[in-house]
């Protein structure tokens, strides 16, 4: 049995839109009921699951299980997403431009005056940034998380 996605916006969408586009969906009046009543509580375990399934198939080098499990990491990601984006909290587009803000902070060494010649010097250069957003400076008032 095929099934068939049929609405014009939908077909209109390509990648990270139509991924989005189809957790709204499944969050609406028009969805899943089961996807509707999920909490970031109730779903909790499934991010554990997900990541453990990951960690499986990396140490497998398997590059079929991993891009199957890395596809279901990132839905939980969008699905905690839209739930906080429906309370007001937040939604996806804060996480990106958090974690952007974050790999810039954490890398000064590429997008700052900071050398780093080798891996060494790169690491101990991350981990500075990093203790120093810990300590609580950032240079961005929005953080207040951690990679």
């Amino acid at each position: 049995m095929g099934i068939t996605v049929v609405d014009s916006v939908y077909d209109s969408l390509t990648g990270w839109d139509k991924l989005l586009w189809l957790m709204a969906k499944l969050r609406s009046p028009e969805g899943c009921p089961w996807d509707r009543e999920q909490t970031h509580l109730s779903i909790r375990d499934n991010l554990a699951e997900e990541c453990g399934e990951l960690l499986e198939a990396i140490d497998a080098g398997s590059d079929g299980m991993m891009r199957e499990e890395l596809g279901d990491v990132l839905l939980q990601v969008v699905f905690h997403s839209q739930i906080a984006s429906e309370e007001g909290r937040f939604n996806i587009d804060d996480v990106l431009s958090g974690l952007c803000a974050k790999l810039i902070r954490r890398h000064p060494h590429v997008f700052g005056d900071v050398k780093a010649a080798n891996t060494e010097e790169a690491l101990a250069s991350w981990k500075e940034a990093k203790k120093r957003e810990k300590s609580g400076y950032t240079g961005d008032s929005s953080k207040d998380g951690s990679l």
